[in-house]
């Protein structure tokens, strides 16, 4: 007997069919466009998929749960290179950073987070041949220009949470900078730009309120946007400190009464998703430890901030975090901020667990969320915070919680999804991304969950999907034809041609490309399930505003 997701999965393969409304805007110049059909109602076909957590019209579409469109104004506003948009024009919006000319061989921060060594060149000519960047594995290039997001709008996405981003630590280790470190101004920044993209769109398309991306602030809101075939964004917070929230040597530098606050002003500016923490320790709760040489960084700056390298121990659940690999040579860039003498400590025998979890103060956050039905990401979290604060949610029964991009152990999804929780997963390249949607694809099922995201991490210091290895056999073939119908060719921008065959998705406008991709090696289901994500995600948003005005 087919199970209750299968039931709705098949009812909106059918609303694919029929096909959905997009914009009636002209297409841009990255792709083709074919008008698509009207907008279908997705109602499913027994009653219990008409159960109280559905809705008479889904949302249909793809969602991303986690990028940084306006991440170029954190971290001291010179390490991330170019711009979502200028109103200057694109000439102005992307070009490299002053510090990567001529040649690229004093970029030191993106050669060691590209190859793992300081030293290396990229032509860093952007607009209009874009040789060199962006690139799948260019961390500081622009991964997000707006036009770049349209396509990706076109292609289906139809909910993106961008999370303003922040991180004092790195901001200090960052030699340039146009702006101050302090987290929380960069975060009003951020969301002064994000207004300022919209007011951009909408001019482009006529005016006030006519543009394809809508920053909204409850799911009403949303599921109008969707509705009209436009984008709606939602606006999150991914940031070190929250509200100033540090601790040096195991002290708190933060109170209640500043994270009521502190709640008070993002809900006001429209940010409904926070991280409690986020790369370093802070007064609230301890982190997930990153591997690597992006870890190596990330340590130090931890030592910076807090006073202290991280402190882990071997675990002993089965529940760990990330593996903090031996640090190797370090870039004299990063060796000089070290005191004298002071080198990473180190570790005991993986894995590895933060000794770190949820402070109480970290809970009075976590309450404060609850109270204002915000999104809850445990992404980040260290073990013993993530399972701290999932045992608050499961005895408050509060299900707004989300995994946004793969930042927690894999073995908390299933306590994330009983709660009525979403997760998306990082995006990672197409067959890595398949297998662990297969793998979690009974967890969705026992928990009749109807869709799957993804979180690009797009401006993010982290690797877009890469192309796939082997695909000589099995391309994808130009143009294709995406979800609503809509047909893309390869995308240009410019005089730059890209092939996700060749490049992966060296930009946003190329995650349609990458979801045909996975079609190619899974079939339609994998579709179907992403198009469904939009609607996950908002299910999930809805029962948490429930939640808090019961309450």
């Amino acid at each position: 007997m087919k199970s209750l997701r299968s039931l709705a999965r098949a009812a909106s393969a059918l609303a694919l069919l029929a096909g959905s409304l997009v914009a009636q805007s002209a297409a841009p110049a990255t792709a083709k466009t074919v008008t698509a059909a009207a907008t279908a109602t997705a109602t499913t076909a027994t009653s219990a998929a008409t159960s109280a957590a559905a809705t008479a019209a889904e949302a249909r579409g793809f969602v991303d749960a986690h990028s940084h469109l306006f991440s170029y104004e954190a971290f001291g506003g010179m390490l991330i290179c170019g711009k979502p948009f200028d109103p200057d024009g694109i000439a102005a919006a992307l070009r490299d950073c002053p510090d990567h000319y001529p040649n690229g061989e004093l970029a030191w921060f993106e050669n060691f987070t590209r190859t793992g060594s300081p030293t290396g060149t990229h032509d860093p000519t952007g607009w209009p041949t874009f040789p060199d960047w962006p690139a799948h594995d260019s961390l500081t290039h622009q991964q997000a220009y707006y036009t770049w997001v349209e396509r990706a709008w076109r292609g289906g996405l139809r909910v993106l949470v961008n999370h303003l981003v922040a991180n004092r630590q790195l901001c200090a280790i960052y030699p340039l900078r146009r702006h101050g470190c302090d987290e929380m101004d960069s975060i009003r920044l951020q969301a002064q730009r994000a207004r300022q993209l919209q007011d951009h769109i909408d001019a482009e398309h006529g005016g006030p309120g006519r543009g394809w991306f809508r920053i909204v602030e409850d799911t009403a809101q949303a599921r109008q946007v969707i509705e009209a075939g436009k984008l709606a964004v939602v606006l999150g917070v991914e940031t070190s400190e929250p509200f100033g929230c540090r601790q040096i040597l195991g002290i708190s530098r933060c109170t209640r009464a500043q994270i009521d606050r502190g709640l008070d002003e993002m809900y006001a500016l429209g940010v409904r998703s926070m991280f409690v923490c986020h790369k370093y320790d802070n007064a609230l709760c301890g982190v997930r430890f990153d591997s690597g040489t992006q870890g190596v960084i990330v340590n130090v700056g931890n030592l910076l901030g807090t006073g202290s390298f991280w402190q882990a121990r071997t675990c002993t659940t089965a529940e760990h975090d990330n593996t903090i690999d031996p640090a190797g040579v370090l870039p004299d860039q990063i060796a000089r901020l070290l005191p004298p003498g002071v080198s990473l400590p180190a570790y005991p025998p993986a894995p590895h667990c933060n000794t770190r979890g949820l402070t109480a103060l970290g809970q009075h956050m976590v309450e404060g969320m609850m109270r204002r039905g915000m999104m809850i990401e445990v992404d980040h979290m260290s073990v013993k915070a993530a399972d701290r604060t999932l045992d608050l949610l499961e005895a408050a029964g509060y299900p707004g919680v989300i995994s946004s991009h793969s930042w927690t152990d894999p073995r908390y999804l299933e306590r994330i999804y009983a709660l009525g929780g979403m997760v998306a997963q990082y995006g990672h390249d197409a067959e890595h991304f398949v297998d662990e949607w297969r793998r979690t694809e009974p967890l969705r099922d026992a928990h009749q969950v109807p869709g799957y995201g993804y979180g690009l991490d797009a401006n993010g210091i982290g690797q877009l999907p890469g192309p796939r290895s082997g695909n000589a056999g099995n391309p994808v073939t130009y143009p294709f034809t995406s979800l609503n119908g809509v047909t893309l060719d390869r995308q240009q921008t410019g005089q730059r041609v890209w092939d996700v065959n060749v490049d992966g998705v060296a930009n946003y406008g190329l995650v349609p490309d990458w979801i045909e991709d996975m079609r190619i090696i899974a079939g339609p289901e994998i579709v179907e399930d992403m198009a469904a994500g939009a609607e996950s995600y908002l299910r999930t948003w809805e029962s948490a505003a429930q939640h808090a005005a019961t309450r």
